[in-house]
Order: structure tokens, then sequence, then C-alpha cells
């Protein structure tokens, strides 16, 4: 299954005002999960378009501004038993751009500007984090590439 290709995509760590991350537990699964916004990037797409989309689509909200692009691709590998379950069995993981964004909209406890009830949800329910803790919140095969990203960002904070 290694010789399967990856799926390009991105990925967001937005950040409050307090320098807390946006966090989300997916819909499909059971899991104690959280993770970030993320997704792939459609055809004819930039990484940076595709970063402004998934924000928009998982969380209801496009006031952030971009402070930095990874300066490489992180990849994590799908556990071999989630491979054909997922993506139609083409890929064996994804390479994702990261962006580290500042969150503009209203910063209160009810953050009025993120909605993750939107047409097409993908989380249902939503906080945010201290970055420190982003590793120990994502399923286990995405732990060491939440470590990079939060190794590449932390002195944003």
């Amino acid at each position: 299954m290694t010789q399967l290709p990856y799926r390009s995509g991105v990925g967001i760590m937005l950040l409050n005002a307090q320098n807390h991350v946006f966090v989300a537990k997916r819909i499909d699964t059971r899991s104690e999960a959280w993770q970030m916004p993320q997704g792939g990037i459609d055809h004819g797409e930039t990484p940076i378009e595709a970063a402004k989309r998934e924000l928009m689509e998982e969380t209801g909200t496009d006031k952030a501004t971009i402070l930095q692009e990874s300066r490489a691709w992180l990849t994590y590998d799908l556990p071999d038993d989630l491979i054909p379950t997922i993506w139609g069995g083409k890929y064996r993981g994804q390479k994702q751009k990261w962006f580290a964004m500042r969150f503009t909209g209203t910063d209160t406890d009810t953050d009025t500007d993120i909605n993750i009830n939107t047409p097409h949800p993908e989380f249902c329910e939503w906080k945010w984090a201290p970055i420190t803790t982003l590793p120990d919140l994502i399923v286990p095969f995405k732990r060491a590439l939440y470590e990079a990203v939060v190794a590449e960002f932390k002195h944003l904070i």
C-alpha cells in the first residue's frame, strides 16, 4: 500500500486573540480526537485558495488573515486498515501545505463569526485549545505531523 501516492491537501492553524487554536471533533467518528481544519486541494486551485475555501467550508468563517505558510509539504500515512475506506483507496495519506492564520472575527465566549453548522458539516463540536496540546488531541497517526506544525508555527504565539 505504500506505493500509493499522497493526496494533496492543506491545513489551517487558526489562532485567536489569546493565541489558542481552533480545533473541532469530526462528525463521522466516535473517537475523542480533535483536529484543525484541513482538506484536499481541488483541481486548478492553489494551496492558498484551498486553505481559504476549507476554512470557510469547515468553520463558516472567512474572517482570518494569513500569517505564515509552512516551508515544506508535510505528510502523514493512513493506517493500512483505513486506506481502502478513505478517498476510494487511491491514496496512502496526505501531503499538506499548512497555513497559520489569525482569526479576525468577533472573539468572545460565543464566537458568533464561527459556525460549524455549514451546508456540509464536518464537525459536531469545536473549541479553542492551547497550541501545546494539539499533538495530544489528534488521532495517533497524525501526531508527528501536528508536532511538526506546532514546531513551525509556535513562534507566532
